[in-house]
């Protein structure tokens, strides 16, 4: 639901877990696990490897990079492969990645990149624009291929590579996201043996051949997925050999492992709770870090559930349908409450759909349009739309029958439950019950359209197209039996129109209009209500890592970032932290390679991807 973290960033979502470094720690470190059954702290490894522990509490949804969306995934991702361009950790800026530059034609119909010469998979194979070019063929071709990131490619008429160096794309018409393509670029010589890329999760054979500054090791389920360092990485190598992500279901005792140093990094689900920051705050050799975020939380609405073919499905609430009844509900939430009770303080007001760290698009309602927190007029909006009160004070639907509402909440979301019981309190008082569903797996129902609101959250990428495409009527299944990209069904002409008018706008404030257009339009429909700008509250082992980079430097998240900055350049506290490797961008080369640790996922198959609350990249 981010990052699904977008960044692609999700997601909710999501958009992951957070990954720091470890100085010299074991991979066992802590408590028992598959690999090492014997519980004990951590501790230097034998070998003399610094090792970077991470606690996690995501999921992974997929290891294939044409499936995955959600944060821990992506982020996983783009420590495992090259992109063509990367984000300055500073300011956002595009800069180069694989593509060392970018040139359009004067029609700007035609992409010319130029891919490094520097640039080696894992197995010692040259990284090449035959590799950029397949990749994004793949997903023009294949479905399957499409699932994650298919939006990126929707507009593309042609691909191909000249030349070694050289990557040439074709444009039906204008696209301005062409400097912020967030697509991995896998290897021709493994990928092209695939078979089935909607089935395909890149789980079965380590390790698994990348050309990023990680190199993934191992994975197993309900426990880890291991990484180590890329020493031929073109930026230069990490300077912890291997990370390690483990799992915690239970949030409070990935805290206590990491106050007793058995994991070097604790970032929660996504965000550590204000009680965990708080216990956290001021202990020896833990340093808290809690900045603005670039995650929005709202509820979603069930707008009704249906496919491109017209297909309807799901059983959503049918007063749901009725903007009244909608906007009625928002109205009865009391967001400053949300913000002192729930977040209290870490974290800003919701309004609209892009979070103020983002400026250029940030946009927020004003005057009348504003959805105020006033459940007196919240009542008499739910008068005026055929929705009273009964005999016994419960508000009925046009069955007759007292209206209850059903909401997919995160059994592990700690803040899903507190708001729930204030949604509870507050629409009670409308005379609509609420029956909270939380859960581990909220995919299911999701996808299925069974549910009538549901907890929702993305991480916002520096160019927000992604979770703007979450949105229109092509990112719906195909079939009520298969997978669309949809974060909740929605599908309106009108948002749709603004959407393809965004994406061929290259003048950066004409279209920062059209985005914040699409946002107000978002908020009348009243789909989506952006509750909170949750901070990103997260804390580190200062005797394990000695430095790390924050995205954006000055007041910026280390978990979930939009690139490899932070774990490509901690610095085990032990080391002298020299910058011998230091970037063109100023960062301090240097990080891990490592194990995640994961839980829920049994077989990636299975489940049926989608995006929650601390999702999408």
């Amino acid at each position: 639901m981010g990052t699904k973290d977008q960044t692609h960033s999700l997601p909710r979502g999501l958009g992951l877990v957070a990954m720091a470094g470890a100085a010299a720690l074991t991979l066992t470190a802590g408590l028992a696990t598959p690999l090492d059954p014997a519980p004990r702290q951590a501790r230097a490894a034998d070998d003399g490897k610094k090792v970077l522990t991470v606690a996690v509490a995501q999921s992974l949804d997929s290891l294939s990079p044409f499936l995955a969306v959600r944060l821990l995934s992506t982020s996983i991702h783009r420590l495992m492969y090259e992109y063509l361009t990367n984000y300055d950790p500073k300011d956002n800026h595009a800069i180069p990645g694989l593509a060392t530059k970018w040139e359009p034609s004067p029609d700007k119909l035609t992409w010319t990149y130029t891919i490094r010469s520097n640039s080696t998979w894992s197995d010692g194979k040259q990284a090449t624009a035959e590799d950029a070019a397949w990749t994004f063929n793949k997903m023009m071709t294949d479905s399957g291929a499409a699932t994650a990131n298919g939006s990126y490619v929707g507009n593309f008429r042609k691909v191909t590579a000249p030349s070694p160096t050289k990557l040439v794309i074709e444009l039906k018409k204008p696209q301005a996201t062409m400097t912020a393509l967030d697509v991995p670029i896998v290897p021709k010589h493994v990928w092209e043996k695939v078979s089935d890329f909607s089935e395909f999760n890149n789980d079965k054979s380590f390790p698994v051949v990348g050309s990023g500054p990680f190199v993934l090791t191992g994975y197993k389920a309900d426990s880890y997925v291991r990484l180590k360092a890329n020493k031929s990485f073109w930026r230069g190598s990490p300077k912890f050999d291997e990370l390690v992500f483990r799992y915690y279901k239970d949030q409070d005792a990935a805290v206590s492992a990491l106050r007793k140093g058995e994991v070097s990094f604790v970032a929660g689900s996504p965000s550590l709770t204000p009680a965990q920051a708080a216990s956290l705050e001021g202990a020896e050799n833990i340093k808290v870090n809690d900045a603005p975020g670039r995650r929005f939380y709202a509820l979603a609405t069930n707008p009704g559930a249906k496919a491109k073919n017209g297909k309807k499905f799901g059983d959503g609430h049918p007063s749901l349908l009725d903007q009244r009844v909608r906007n009625a509900l928002f109205k009865a939430v009391d967001r400053k409450a949300v913000i002192d009770k729930v977040f209290q303080g870490h974290a800003v007001e919701g309004e609209g759909y892009i979070p103020p760290r983002f400026s250029q698009y940030f946009w927020k309602p004003s005057g009348d349009r504003k959805l105020t927190y006033d459940p007196a007029e919240a009542a008499r909006m739910l008068d005026q739309a055929g929705y009273k009160k009964n005999g016994d004070g419960k508000r009925v639907g046009k069955d007759g029958k007292p209206i209850t509402y059903r909401v997919l909440c995160h059994a592990t979301d700690p803040n899903d439950k507190a708001v729930g019981k204030y949604l509870q309190e507050w629409w009670g008082e409308l005379g609509i019950g609420v029956q909270l569903n939380c859960l581990d797996n909220v995919t299911d129902p999701w996808l299925a359209g069974k549910y009538d609101l549901a907890f929702d959250g993305w991480s916002v990428n520096p160019d927000p197209d992604f979770v703007l495409s979450i949105h229109t009527c092509g990112a719906l299944p195909a079939t009520p039996e298969e997978t669309g990209a949809t974060d909740n069904f929605i599908c309106d002409k009108k948002y749709d129109e603004l959407y393809a008018r965004q994406l061929t706008e290259y003048d950066p404030a004409k279209r920062a209009d059209i985005v914040k257009q699409m946002e107000s339009r978002l908020y009348d429909l009243g789909y989506m209500n952006v509750m909170a700008y949750p901070n990103a509250v997260e804390a580190y082992r200062t005797d394990q890592i000695e430095s790390i980079t924050t995205m954006p430097a000055k007041a910026g998240n280390i978990y979930g970032q939009d690139g490899y900055w932070s774990w490509w350049s901690a610095v085990p506290a032990e080391s002298s932290g020299s910058s011998d490797n230091a970037s063109s961008t100023g960062v301090v080369a240097g990080i891990v390679g490592g194990v995640v640790v994961l839980a829920g996922l049994g077989v990636f198959a299975a489940m049926r991807r989608r995006s929650t609350a601390e999702d999408r990249e």
